[in-house]
């Protein structure tokens, strides 16, 4: 794969959005917090990451990947600067944030100095400080925080405590005060298995493909 150049034709560097998670099901949350992501700071490219396995999820049993790729295929489709890629799921395991920032300029054909743009909601500032190489991992992206619900000030105390000022400092700096989006996948799987539509919450091709293929009890 031929590199991109480090900068955009502007002569602004590049920037590139990661978007991890388990998309299990993706739903309308998810695309607010890339969308927020990419319109505030300017990303040429967002990246959604499905994970093989959550470090923080070790009881959880996911869809099958290849489906949560498929259905993250189809969520995005036509969004622009919106890809998928598979780099988690290939190297399977428990899915570390840090391995995936150090492979993902390469997979990507990017420069190896890209500037990178973590996304992630506002709950996942609570263990931060407990992510694999946390440190390591703040210095080398600008984290993208989208609000999701509460009082975000207790949450960045937190990561002050954990990872201290400087690093604190920039995490509040990429943090995107929107109205939230409320809907969680948690929920969604246990109303799709109940026979609920989930009309408002997932998009179209997404739901047709779950029913399809009686992902979550659906379609049964």
């Amino acid at each position: 794969m031929a590199e991109h150049s480090p900068h955009d034709p502007s002569g602004r560097p590049r920037r590139i959005g990661l978007f991890g998670g388990s998309f299990d099901p993706i739903h309308v949350g998810h695309l607010h917090a890339a969308r927020a992501a990419r319109d505030h700071f300017q990303l040429d490219r967002v990246v959604f990451v499905p994970a093989a396995r959550s470090p923080f999820k070790a009881g959880h049993v996911a869809a099958p990947g290849p489906d949560r790729l498929r259905m993250v295929e189809l969520a995005i489709a036509g969004e622009k600067g919106f890809e998928v890629s598979d780099l988690e799921l290939a190297r399977g395991g428990p899915s570390f944030t840090i391995d995936t920032v150090r492979g993902l300029p390469a997979a990507l054909g990017e420069s190896p100095d890209v500037a990178i743009y973590l996304v992630m909601g506002s709950d996942n500032l609570a263990l931060l400080g407990e992510w694999r190489e946390a440190r390591a991992l703040i210095e080398r992206v600008q984290p993208v925080v989208v609000h999701r619900e509460g009082e975000p000030h207790a949450a960045l105390e937190g990561v002050r405590r954990a990872l201290g000022e400087v690093l604190a400092d920039k995490v509040e700096r990429g943090y995107v005060r929107l109205p939230p989006v409320a809907v969680s996948s948690t929920d969604l799987r246990e109303e799709l298995g109940g026979g609920a539509a989930c009309d408002h919450e997932i998009p179209l091709a997404v739901r047709e493909y779950i029913r399809a293929r009686r992902l979550y009890g659906a379609g049964r």
